[in-house]
């Protein structure tokens, strides 16, 4: 894969298992590199219905999720940023980060869950790949190509 391609990435994280994953499958094309890599996590907001936790909760889960992004990161020789979001639409909130910091591609892997649940509570993959005028690229769970 081009290494232009990494150049400025957006790399949205949703909870701990994710920014695990997503570092694993990410640090192989990127090391090496002189990319800069924005890692994001949208906290939703109920759009007017009371949230699932206090905003001071999900900050600190946020710092947390994020901070498993730097320790993974490292030593790399490129840049890392992190970023949080506060959005009703998780992916039209991706894509707007990758506007703002002219990313050049959305990397990710893809998480896990049943098709019932994904109906049900909305599809952030399938939104983000429909709204996205950014490239998108989906990354293999190094854990799940393992297995």
């Amino acid at each position: 894969m081009p290494a232009s391609f990494f150049k400025r990435v957006v790399v949205p994280v949703a909870n701990r298992e994710d920014a695990e994953a997503t570092m694993a499958a990410l640090l192989p094309y990127i090391a090496g590199t002189d990319s800069t890599v924005i890692a994001v996590h949208v906290i939703e907001k109920a759009g007017g219905a009371p949230d699932k936790a206090s905003v001071e909760q999900l900050e600190q889960r946020a710092e947390d999720i994020l901070a498993i992004v730097a320790e993974a990161f490292g030593d790399t020789e490129g840049i890392l940023e992190t970023e949080l979001r506060y959005g009703t639409d998780i992916a039209s909130s991706i894509v707007g980060t990758a506007h703002d910091k002219d990313a050049n591609a959305i990397v990710f892997t893809p998480r896990g869950g049943s098709r019932w649940r994904k109906l049900l509570t909305g599809d952030v993959t399938h939104n983000l790949v429909l709204s996205s005028d950014i490239p998108i690229l989906v990354l293999p769970d190094r854990d799940e190509v393992e297995a």
